[in-house]
């Protein structure tokens, strides 16, 4: 297919429809201490006063005086012995006077812990602003090598491609200008170059070919503009076909992301979905939000991802050559959710990797690989997951209804830019 399908309207486009699939870009307020607690008042000591001395002739009085100092003698001491009996023989010590304990060394920190992977992946994300001749947007970047190539989401630079100027704030507080290197944003995905500096620290990539259902995750980034925030998930899904919205029709961005329930929000954007060794395994692109009329609100756990396999490879493509190419199959097929089961063909570009393999108009594509298609944006992220030139077996259930096998040569498409 040109794997270009029609284009609905999309958030954000004039005239648009809403949309639950939201790209990942602002600030909260700081708490303020209160007053500190006051010290304990001291006691003030009363001296006793003076006793008169019992005159002769006055025997009653002297023994009622007599009598009293001996009361207050006697109490004083059953209080003093009490007050030993209660407090164990010394002053009871409060918790306000233990000092508080030394921080654990990085090098102690549990193995595979949400901590340990913070540690190690916090330096190697930054913080991008962008301000664009109309808009200013915020998100997030990974770096990718000590000299200032940083990954991000395309739709986080965009803005700043026709003008407008990209600012990296790296982890040591400091805002240092940025290049687009090059962009992709069918995959929505860019690199750039911070300007000026060495010896940032580059993050471990690691594979989306091994990632399981139920797999910790955790999440780094700027979300609100709020740098260095660190929430922790699962993968929730894998394989999901996500219309996350592009530049326009020709342009237009089908995810084939990884879900996960880990916090994000705008801002994640561009920023890094790590295991629990601190490796990348994918890119933090969009978030499914409720309609404004739906009456709830609060996070619904709903992220998407884009798998370090593909992001590796575009990513590669843009630095070298600045470009970037997609699969293609050569079929045109209906956008949108799933509709009979299947991706059903509408046209077949002649010469293409379809019509090699046979496939033909009013054919049902159900599976890629031992993937299952229920919609042409199943298709379309199905494959737009493997590389130009790879080899795949495609499930069609014919016309009447006979079910039959083909194999295609995906061909090759440029979707990269400067």
């Amino acid at each position: 297919m040109t794997d270009e399908t029609p284009r609905p309207p999309q958030p954000g486009d004039p005239g648009g429809y809403p949309s639950p699939w939201a790209p990942t870009g602002r600030p909260g307020s700081s708490w303020q201490p209160g007053p500190p607690l006051s010290p304990p008042t001291t006691p003030i000591a009363v001296p006793p006063s003076d006793v008169p001395r019992p005159r002769h002739g006055g025997p009653v009085v002297g023994a009622v005086v007599l009598s009293l100092i001996v009361g207050l003698v006697a109490g004083g001491v059953g209080g003093a012995v009490g007050y030993q009996l209660a407090s164990g023989g010394s002053q009871s010590t409060s918790a306000l006077d233990v000092p508080a304990p030394g921080a654990v060394p990085i090098a102690n920190l549990p193995a595979g812990s949400v901590e340990q992977v913070a540690q190690k992946v916090t330096p190697s994300v930054v913080q991008l602003r962008v301000h664009g001749p109309q808009v200013a947007a915020e998100g997030s970047g990974i770096v990718l090598s000590a000299d200032g190539l940083i990954l991000t989401n395309d739709h986080v630079v965009q803005p700043a491609a026709t003008g407008g100027q990209v600012a990296a704030v790296l982890q040591d507080g400091r805002s240092v200008p940025v290049q687009i290197v090059g962009r992709a944003p069918t995959f929505d995905l860019a690199v750039v170059r911070a300007q000026g500096v060495n010896g940032l620290t580059p993050a471990q990539l690691g594979t989306s070919s091994t990632v399981r259902v139920g797999q910790e995750v955790v999440a780094v980034g700027s979300p609100l503009g709020l740098s260095g925030t660190v929430t922790s998930g699962i993968i929730s899904a894998l394989d999901r076909p996500v219309r996350a919205g592009g530049e326009g029709s020709s342009q237009d961005t089908v995810l084939d992301a990884i879900q996960t329930d880990a916090a994000i929000n705008p801002g994640n954007s561009g920023g890094p979905l790590t295991d629990m060794q601190g490796r990348v395994i994918a890119i933090n692109s969009a978030i499914a939000a409720l309609g404004s009329g739906s009456g709830q609100v609060g996070s619904i756990g709903l992220g998407f991802a884009i798998p370090i396999d593909q992001a590796r490879r575009i990513a590669n493509e843009l630095v070298h050559t600045g470009q970037a190419t997609s699969a293609i199959l050569g079929v045109t097929v209906p956008a949108g959710r799933p509709e009979d089961g299947a991706a059903v063909v509408q046209q077949v570009t002649p010469g293409g990797a379809a019509a090699a393999a046979g496939i033909q108009s009013g054919d049902k594509i159900t599976k890629v690989g031992d993937r299952v298609i229920d919609s042409g944006d199943a298709l379309v992220a199905a494959i737009r997951s493997h590389s130009p030139g790879s080899q795949v077996t495609i499930t069609i259930k014919g016309a009447g209804g006979a079910t039959r096998q083909a194999q295609a040569t995906l061909g090759s498409q440029q979707v990269g830019t400067r």
